[in-house]
């Protein structure tokens, strides 16, 4: 590579940036199924998805997981809340402490998303073999260690 080279990003060449573009558009392949059929936000799925998962957790454990801003997550959340798909009970202990999980509707709602999602999933990694999906799913999780240690080190 030529210093020239060096000194200019080409971004269509430039894994960070790969990666961002593929998410965003597989993510905009999802949100269409969340908001066509169930009026929600790739965001609002995302907390549901984790409620579903994790019963009577924190925003702040929600925020963790997703790595979702606070401040998104907090009108994403307040969003859910006045639709009545989830519920926050304070702690009796400590009223700055609350508690998130989905209600009935929340859950009848998580529901029905599942297995859509889990057919949007197969149909989307269709084009991989079953070893390229181990070595993606592995490949996937050793960079998100590896950009996790880096970032201690800063």
């Amino acid at each position: 590579m030529t210093e020239e080279q060096q000194n200019v990003l080409t971004l269509d060449n430039f894994f960070p940036y790969q990666l961002s573009v593929s998410s965003n558009k597989i993510s905009g392949l999802f949100a269409d199924i969340y908001q066509d059929k169930f009026a929600l936000t790739i965001t609002q799925w995302r907390i549901m998805a984790v409620l579903g998962e994790n019963p009577d957790i924190s925003a702040d454990d929600v925020s963790h997981k997703t790595q979702i801003e606070k401040s998104i997550l907090s009108r994403a959340i307040s969003k859910l809340l006045q639709r009545k798909l989830i519920q926050r009970v304070f702690s009796e202990t400590d009223k700055r402490r609350s508690m998130l999980s989905l209600t009935t509707t929340g859950i009848d709602v998580y529901n029905e998303i599942i297995p859509l999602s889990h057919q949007y999933e197969k149909q989307l990694l269709s084009c991989f073999s079953q070893s390229e999906k181990d070595q993606f799913y592995s490949s996937l999780e050793k960079l998100y260690k590896h950009a996790k240690a880096l970032k201690k080190d800063t």
